[in-house]
C-alpha cells in the first residue's frame, strides 16, 4: 500500500539505471511461488497505487510480468483514488488462510524494519475483508494501463 519501499534495494538501483537484473532473493521467491501454485494454492497480490505512479511502484509495474506472473502470482492494480470507500488495515500484510496474517512493518522511508505473525481473527478478518474488497475492484495486469 505504500509509494515506496527499500529504495536501496540493489534490483531498484539497477532498473533506475536501465537494467533489469532480478537476483536471488527474487529467484527464490519464484520458486517458492510456483510451488505453491503447482500445489493448487492461489497466490494473490494486490496493489493500491497513487498516481500517476511513484518511480518505485512503476519499477514494480515493470517487473511484475517476468517476476510475479512468471512465478504464478496472480496480480491486480487498485488506484489510490478508488479505495476511498474501503476500510484498509493500516500495513501491508500476507493472508496465508483463514487463520493466519504476516504483518511486514516499514520506516518512514519505506525500509523493511520487522514481520509481525497475528492469528486474532478478528485481525484475520479485517484484513481478509479489505483484500477481497480491493481485489473485487482492482484490474488485473494484463488490462492495467498505470496514468
Amino acid at each position: 500500500m505504500r509509494d515506496g519501499y527499500m529504495r536501496d534495494d540493489p534490483v531498484f538501483v539497477a532498473w533506475q539505471a536501465g537494467r533489469v537484473e532480478l537476483g536471488d532473493a527474487e529467484a527464490s521467491w519464484r520458486a517458492l511461488v510456483a510451488q505453491a501454485v503447482a500445489r493448487g494454492v492461489d497466490v494473490r497480490r494486490a496493489r493500491i497505487v497513487s498516481e500517476p505512479l511513484s518511480d518505485y511502484v512503476r519499477f514494480e509495474y515493470d517487473i511484475t510480468e517476468r517476476h510475479n506472473i512468471a512465478a504464478g502470482e496472480q496480480v491486480r492494480w487498485l488506484p489510490r483514488r478508488q479505495a476511498t470507500p474501503l476500510a484498509l488495515p493500516g500495513n501491508d500484510f500476507w493472508l496465508f488462510d483463514d487463520s493466519t496474517l504476516l504483518v511486514n512493518h516499514f520506516s518512514g522511508n519505506g525500509d523493511w524494519t520487522a514481520s509481525e505473525p497475528v492469528t486474532d481473527s478478528e485481525a484475520v478478518k479485517l484484513c481478509s475483508t479489505a483484500f477481497e474488497a480491493v481485489w473485487s475492484r482492482a484490474v488485473p495486469h494484463s488490462e492495467y494501463r498505470p496514468a
